[in-house]
Order: structure tokens, then sequence, then C-alpha cells
């Protein structure tokens, strides 16, 4: 059996270090929820949240210093203002914690069959397993609020059939066949992301200091718009509904809870997840122009996100994830 003590494969750091730079993300903007939340249940939900927020960052130091390995600044107390004002309505957080989950589950998900090392690999399976249970609770809370937006109902065919003709995969030009379920389901999951981020976007917006940081936000917000009203023009061509904005439940509040580091860390960090999502949306559709349109989204989102980092590194808020040696740096040194 392997021990704690051995060192850490090039896997074992990433997911770890991303891992803990995440959640010091979510620790602070989670306790800043708590300061402005009424509903009761909601309170619970991000109590929840932020408990294993605080317990993975706890579990990933005691890893970092098993193997000396220097533990990421991440985000800390100067990030965050506990006393700003109110900048989000109760029901966005349920939102928030939603788009979030599947950001975590992701990096777990993928960590789980790559990591080697038994301690660590059971530990991505209970964030995995602690994350999911999260996402279960959210749900069923916005469910009980008729705050849910849920998919549509569509009729469930009368039999089996298969694809006997090219034209399935066809659309650029005369009949489109209707979209199929799987397509809806990425169509639908993709907006929800979208105007969750664009609320946040919003209420960051409002209060960022930095002139580059602000206009890079409303370039954000504005693009999440584009992507919203891209997808649901696809959705409306099958007469299906599309999920609802949720800019109403942004606050008037222009005092920042956060710095301007942590907004545009978040801001990359989410498009990033876009990025991801808009390629398993192109992975499972079968018509063209729906797989044409989630890759056009997926490159702006890329060029947004890397617009993003540039500004990062020129302010001096990128903290670099570990690289590989450079050999022939030491060579050259030698």
């Amino acid at each position: 059996m392997k021990t704690g003590k051995e060192q850490l494969t090039a896997t074992e750091m990433g997911k770890l270090w991303a891992t803990y730079v995440g959640n010091t993300l979510g620790k602070y903007v989670i306790s800043y929820y708590l300061q402005h939340v009424d509903d009761k249940d909601i309170k619970k939900v991000l109590e929840y949240a932020l408990g294993l927020s605080e317990t993975y960052i706890e579990e990933i130091q005691a890893f970092f210093k098993q193997s000396n390995f220097p533990i990421p600044v991440g985000f800390t107390d100067d990030d965050v203002n506990l006393k700003a004002p109110r900048l989000f309505n109760d029901e966005f957080y349920l939102h928030y914690l939603t788009y979030v989950g599947k950001a975590g589950m992701s990096i777990y998900s993928v960590a789980i069959p790559l990591v080697t090392r038994k301690d660590i690999r059971d530990f991505f399976i209970n964030c995995l397993r602690d994350t999911a249970h999260l996402a279960s609770i959210v749900t069923d809370t916005l469910k009980s609020k008729n705050s849910l937006m849920n998919t549509p109902v569509i009729p469930a065919p009368k039999r089996v059939e298969f694809v006997t003709n090219q034209n399935y995969l066809n659309s650029f030009w005369g009949d489109k066949r209707p979209l199929h379920m799987l397509e809806i389901t990425h169509l639908y999951g993709c907006i929800n992301n979208d105007v969750t981020s664009k609320a946040l976007i919003m209420g960051f917006s409002q209060g960022a200091k930095d002139e580059k940081v602000k206009k890079y936000l409303e370039r954000g917000k504005n693009l999440n718009q584009k992507h919203i009203e891209m997808m649901s023009e696809k959705l409306t061509e099958n007469n299906l509904p599309s999920p609802n904005l949720q800019d109403h439940l942004v606050t008037s509040s222009t005092v920042p809870p956060f710095s301007d580091k942590l907004m545009l860390y978040h801001k990359v960090d989410m498009f990033s997840m876009k990025v991801r999502e808009y390629a398993n949306g192109a992975s499972l559709d079968g018509r063209k122009d729906v797989g044409t349109l989630f890759g056009k989204m997926q490159m702006d989102s890329a060029i947004y996100v890397e617009d993003g980092a540039n500004i990062m590194i020129h302010n001096g808020e990128m903290e670099q994830i570990p690289l590989a040696v450079n050999r022939d740096e030491l060579v050259s040194k030698s």
C-alpha cells in the first residue's frame, strides 16, 4: 500500500493545485453570500457548501505538507469584503451553486481515473460524492422554491427507430429534422450556465475598480447574452422554451464585495468551463448546424479566456501552476 509521504505525480500535483485554488475562491464567495441570506433553507445549503470547501482546503494542505509542496496562495481574506451590501438575491445563490458544482464535479471525475495514489484518489472520490450530494440538495431546494429551470417535457417515442438517411446529419439548408434529446439537453444546460454567468458578471462589473477589468467584465456579459440568444434560437425553431434570465436577481449595489483579482479569475475560470461544456455539446449532437454553433461559441470563449489571462499576467495576479523541469535551460546554465 502506498504511503502519504511519497512524491506527488504531475497529475496529483495539478489536480490538487486546481482544486485548492478553486475552493479558496469558493470559500470566500460563499462566506460573503452567507452575510446576506434570509431564506433558512438556502442558508443551510450555503453552509453545507462552505463546509465542503473548508474541508477540501484542509485536506489538500495536509497532502502538500507531507510532500514538501508549496501551498498555493489562491484567495485570502484580502479578496473579500464581508461588510459589503447585498449584491444578489437569495435565489441566485442556488443557481450559482449549480454552476460551480458542475465545475467541481468535472475536475473530480477527470482526476479519479488518472490519480494512482490511493489516498489522493479516495480524496477525489469523496469530493465527487459530496459535490454530487450538494447538487442534489440544490436541485431539490430550487424545485421546492418553484425556481428550477428544467428541460421541457417531450413526447416519448412510440417505437424504436433507426436512421436511414444521411440527411439526418444535415441542417444547413432544406428541411431540418427536430432536435434530438441530447441536443436539447446540452443546449438547455449551456443556456442555464450562461444566464447564471451573465447575472454574476453583471454584479461583478457594477463594483469593479480597474478600468480594464470593468471593460473585460462588460464584454463577458455581452458574450453571455450573445450565446444565450444563439442557443435559444435553436430551441425556438423547435417550439421549445428556453431558461429565463437571472438578471433581476442582481441588486443595484456598486460596492464591490470581492477584489478585482477574484472577479477576474472567477470569470476566466467560468469561461474555461464553458469551453468544456460546449465541447461536450458538440461531441454528442448529430445536426451539423448545432455542432457548428457549439464550435463557434467554444472559440469565442477560448479567446475571452486568453484575454482575461493576459490581464491577470499584466497585473501580476496569475499564480503559476507548477511546470515541468526546463531541461534546455538547465543545460544552458551548466
